[in-house]
């Protein structure tokens, strides 16, 4: 057999400059590739950003306006418009129901802007982020907590804020919410005849919740835990208390009859016992 050695080299060569020419073209479409997933930078004016992630808040979308809100401060950080765009960031997270970006965003203002004006609404947003977290009474009142310190701080360094007043409502709401975990607790403990961890509960509920819902039935489980120890002269100090406090409440008519063993005098209808019991323990 003959090989035409000139033929073979003459293809190969020929096969290495298809290559070639085409080695450029894929490497064109490589960058162009790479080009697409990237996020294109346009910088635009700081009103044109700001008015575009004003009017996204407005249409609800809050999600588009708080990543528009940051995109002023990330374009323009120097501008008037860049610390407003920090706590209407922040606010478009809380509408979103995206309270850890939005507790985050509050405290990064807070900290950049501690003399600004929206201080006081940064602490409040900060206080219902947490808030409107607060789950009911048989779970961790972690949120709670901290709602109530948030609030509070909002109390002690702004008192003549326009958010006071609301603060304190919801300072009251949110206590409401400790005693009810203390009363559940409580309420355990006596279930199970652990009466001096029920008592201890129970008194703190007294002791540390006094303007809550709950004092009245604390002071009823505080009788029925002495009552079950033997501890007559306590629950009957306790007995008065909540009559005292509370004379036509049902706790109060329970705990009398639990004390007595007869049922509340109350012949003339005013709610309270007719002999007032209490006032003389």
């Amino acid at each position: 057999m003959i090989i035409d050695f000139h033929s073979s080299s003459s293809s190969r060569i020929r096969l290495c400059l298809r290559v070639l020419r085409v080695l450029p073209l894929i490497t064109l479409l490589g960058v162009a590739a790479c080009s697409e997933d990237e996020e294109v930078y346009i910088e635009r004016p700081v009103h044109e950003l700001y008015n575009t992630a004003k009017s996204q808040l407005d249409a609800g979308q809050y999600k588009q306006a708080a990543t528009s809100f940051d995109e002023v401060e990330r374009q323009h950080p120097y501008s008037k418009w860049a610390t407003k765009a920090q706590i209407m960031s922040a606010y478009a997270y809380y509408l979103d129901n995206d309270y850890d970006d939005a507790i985050i965003a509050l405290d990064r203002f807070i900290q950049l802007n501690p003399s600004h004006k929206d201080v006081p609404y940064a602490y409040y947003l900060k206080g219902l982020s947490y808030y409107e977290q607060i789950s009911t009474v048989d779970r961790d009142q972690a949120m709670t907590e901290n709602a109530l310190a948030t609030l509070n701080e909002l109390l002690t360094r702004f008192p003549e804020s326009t958010y006071s007043r609301d603060a304190k409502i919801k300072i009251e709401l949110t206590y409401d919410s400790l005693a009810g975990k203390e009363m559940e607790i409580g309420r355990y403990y006596l279930f199970q005849e652990q009466y001096l961890a029920a008592i201890n509960r129970f008194k703190r509920v007294v002791d540390e919740y006094q303007t809550t819902t709950h004092v009245p039935e604390a002071l009823l489980r505080l009788t029925e835990a002495y009552m079950a120890l033997g501890l007559v002269g306590e629950a009957k100090k306790t007995a008065a208390v909540l009559g005292h406090n509370f004379p036509g409440s049902d706790w109060y008519a329970s705990a009398y009859t639990l004390v007595t063993g007869e049922q509340i005098a109350d012949e003339d209808g005013d709610g309270e016992p007719d002999d007032a019991w209490y006032k003389f323990w």
